[in-house]
């Protein structure tokens, strides 16, 4: 039983029927918008390349964008979009531009407007100040080919005439989700060719979820002078000691050329006094386990722990480069859980 829909009938004595219609409304307005981002598809080609290579060679400058109306909301997004993948931006209100925000705009910085019609009042002193400085690259998104803003771009993207959803074809729907979408695939073609990776937008992004989930092994884990080490010639009386003092429940056991041969964790001591009456006096390396799983610095600390899981451990050791039989570091499931990291 369908609870959702017994309480809207109870609330607004809605009838199936009317539920159903919303339904079929939902789904026309996702059509439309569905068909004009396939006409904006169409539309990807040279001025989509030169406006991408534009910004990819602003070296000295900053890309500001702006919009009146829905498509300044849209141009915050293609601002926050651009900057959160590599490319300084940010967004310029087009009304207090004419009041002294004008001054944000500097030389080798590029502008981009957004406007459906390309003749936004709003718009036209922006427009103006980008042509008296020719170290000023303007992109003009518009719909119309004959417009202010397109005749005075350095690049014009002409947007696809669409029909919006809804009565009268009057609400800015199916043309702001292309506004949208042609934002997007600009800032993913800019950060293909940087090459801008998950680690670099973890570093733009150091408090949200996604950087959590982009924590690698290097950042959680115990450092060389905390790691509990030592020589494979060790008696198990000294090695209780190490282990009880650095708290770890883990020693690592190297020789005398720095080389990990071994691993003994607080499991294998309980198991190790049940099996032997006096394994105090029995030197480590008779009794560790050898060739210790290591993982590399820069491993995610998710799939450290998919591994811990996967082979039953609390433990791992970490290496950095090629140089796997030297330990950097010890990360513990702790570490990683602590993380909040699953």
């Amino acid at each position: 039983m369908n609870w959702t829909l017994l309480l809207l009938k109870k609330i607004f004595g809605l009838t199936n029927m009317k539920i159903k219609k919303f339904q079929s409304i939902a789904k026309d307005v996702i059509e439309h918008e569905i068909n004009a981002l396939k006409k904006l598809k169409l539309r990807i080609g040279n001025s989509f390349d030169q406006i991408v290579k534009i910004i990819l060679n602003c070296k000295n400058g900053k890309v500001i964008v702006s919009g009146v109306g829905k498509s300044g909301i849209i141009s915050k997004k293609w601002a926050a979009t651009l900057s959160s993948t590599g490319t300084p931006s940010f967004f310029l209100d087009a009304s207090n531009a004419s009041h002294g925000d004008m001054g944000q705009i500097t030389s080798n910085d590029i502008v981009i407007l957004i406007s459906l019609s390309g003749e936004s009042n709003e718009l036209k002193n922006i427009i103006q100040y980008c042509s008296r400085n020719k170290n000023i690259k303007l992109i003009g998104v518009t719909s119309k080919k004959n417009s202010l803003l397109y005749n005075n771009s350095d690049v014009g993207f002409i947007i696809p005439h669409v029909k919006e959803a809804g009565p009268g074809n009057i609400v800015p729907t199916s043309s702001t989700t292309v506004q949208l979408a042609l934002g997007d695939a600009i800032a993913i073609a800019c950060m293909k060719h940087k090459k801008f990776d998950n680690f670099t937008f973890r570093k733009f992004h150091p408090g949200g979820s996604l950087s959590i989930k982009l924590k690698t092994v290097s950042d959680l884990m115990i450092t060389k002078k905390n790691i509990p080490f030592v020589s494979e010639k060790t008696a198990m009386k000294d090695a209780l000691k190490v282990i009880t003092n650095k708290g770890l429940g883990v020693l690592i056991v190297k020789n005398n050329k720095n080389i990990t041969k071994g691993i003994l964790t607080d499991g294998d001591l309980k198991r190790l006094n049940q099996k032997f009456k006096n394994f105090q006096n029995l030197k480590i390396q008779s009794v560790m386990k050898k060739n210790p799983i290591s993982v590399d610095k820069d491993m995610l600390a998710s799939q450290a722990l998919y591994l811990m899981n996967k082979k039953r451990i609390t433990s791992l050791c970490v290496h950095g480069g090629k140089q796997k039989n030297k330990v950097i570091g010890i990360i513990h499931i702790h570490n990683i859980l602590n993380a909040n990291i699953s």
